[in-house]
């Protein structure tokens, strides 16, 4: 039987384990954010020449002229599998998430006075989010069922060129974030019965910068830095113990911050012809900034022992994405791509959660694009695949499904197919 220390506590694991949720790429960011960029496999801090450098370096927007608005859409299929280990009910058999689709639209407008060495630009685009949704039978419905993640940031930036070879730029990062989860609170196969949903959304602020240097024709260097940026969910938890006319659906307000880690990345591209450009990138992700989290929900429990602040260890680890890519350009304005991302996992063994299903990841890229006067386009296909991850060992980030006796033990896998389009003019 539970009680209300188990449904405090139970907040915490719904709500970080949705948020382990990732969209086929470092824990659950999106760096997908120009069809160009997926092409080459993101490698692009160094070559940064249409408006989503605003996402990708800020920096490069200086390289632009006159007005220019670019925008796009990433389609992604993906399928993240879970097969229960030796000894579970129905283990060798596969379950799949049916949250599979994923649409993500961005915009980005930038301008350059004629003569002048300051640039300005505007983005709207999604950092973060996904959707999962496991089926109820999985074995480990008390640890995690579905739940989704919806984050925009506007994102304002200014760019100098301090000299013709070197730029740097800054903004501002307004975010917003709504969070949804469903979490069984019984090893149940029934949805609608014992059940805990929570819902919030919130606010934060950030910055982004990057500075893009070419001191030879043949040799550019890119960085840039998106800073950490904390966010206030504000919300209310419904849940029901047990189903029937003695107990209803209750429903309490309920809060968590949550510091979304910063990101940086270095890059060298390298032209040994105006044909030609081999990039080559590290991207970094301080995930650890998911430690120890402390959910808060008001009004407190009356009695002891009973706690109104409830912590949760995640001890998710910083990690790295190593990118490459390559472009050949023809006298024409066209244009083809190809690119590699090696991933890393962020999770560790020990809290897993099936709504992040974080492993090492492998994407491949190709695409074409044409640029000519005043419009331009790319369009590139992503393949996303991993091996099989064993976990073994793990146990909630909190403990109040420990009376349940289940955990995300088993054999997880990965598969991902993108078609991205982008779209520009300049005026």
């Amino acid at each position: 039987m539970l009680n209300q220390s188990n449904i405090s506590k139970l907040l915490a694991v719904v709500l970080l384990g949705f948020l382990a949720r990732r969209a086929a790429a470092n824990g659950f960011g999106l760096p997908d954010q120009d069809a160009f960029a997926t092409a080459r496999g993101e490698a692009f801090v160094a070559t940064a020449d249409n408006a989503s450098a605003i996402y990708y370096n800020p920096a490069g927007i200086a390289q632009l002229t006159g007005s220019n608005l670019r925008g796009g859409l990433n389609s992604v299929y993906f399928e993240p599998t879970y097969q229960p280990p030796g000894g579970k009910p129905n283990s060798g058999q596969t379950y799949y998430s049916s949250d599979n689709f994923a649409f993500l639209p961005q915009l980005f407008y930038t301008y350059t006075a004629k003569g002048a060495p300051y640039s300005f630009g505007l983005g709207v685009y999604a950092p973060y989010g996904g959707n999962m949704n496991w089926p109820q039978d999985t074995g480990f419905r008390s640890v995690a069922i579905s739940g989704s993640l919806k984050y925009v940031t506007i994102n304002p930036v200014v760019a100098i060129k301090l000299l013709p070879s070197l730029s740097v730029g800054a903004g501002a990062m307004v975010n917003y974030a709504k969070i949804s989860m469903y979490q069984g609170l019984r090893p149940a196969t029934t949805r609608g019965a014992n059940f805990f949903n929570f819902t919030g959304d919130g606010w934060s602020v950030g910055y982004n910068a990057g500075v893009l240097w070419q001191p030879l024709t043949e040799l550019s260097f890119g960085a840039t830095f998106r800073s950490s940026a904390r966010m206030n969910f504000q919300g209310n938890t419904d849940f029901q113990l047990f189903p029937g006319a003695y107990n209803t659906p209750a429903q309490r307000d309920a809060s968590a911050q949550f510091t979304f880690p910063l990101t940086t990345v270095f890059g060298v591209s390298y032209r040994p012809t105006p044909k030609w450009n081999i990039e080559v990138d590290a991207n970094y992700t301080d995930w650890s900034s998911f430690g120890t989290v402390n959910i808060e929900q008001a009004p407190p429990p009356v009695r002891r022992p009973f706690t109104q602040n409830v912590p949760v260890n995640l001890d998710w680890q910083a990690s790295w994405m190593y990118e490459l890519g390559v472009t050949r350009y023809f006298d024409n304005g066209w244009h083809v791509s190809g690119g590699y991302v090696f991933n890393q996992n962020s999770v560790p063994n020990t809290y897993y959660t099936p709504l992040a299903a974080d492993l090492d990841r492998n994407f491949f890229s190709l695409g074409t694009g044409f640029k000519g006067k005043r419009f331009n386009f790319d369009i590139a296909y992503q393949l996303g695949f991993t091996f099989d991850h064993n976990v073994s060992g793990s146990t909630p980030s909190s403990k109040p499904g420990g009376f349940s006796g289940e955990n995300a033990n088993g054999t997880y896998g990965f598969s991902s197919q993108a078609i991205f389009v982008s779209a520009g003019i300049h005026f």
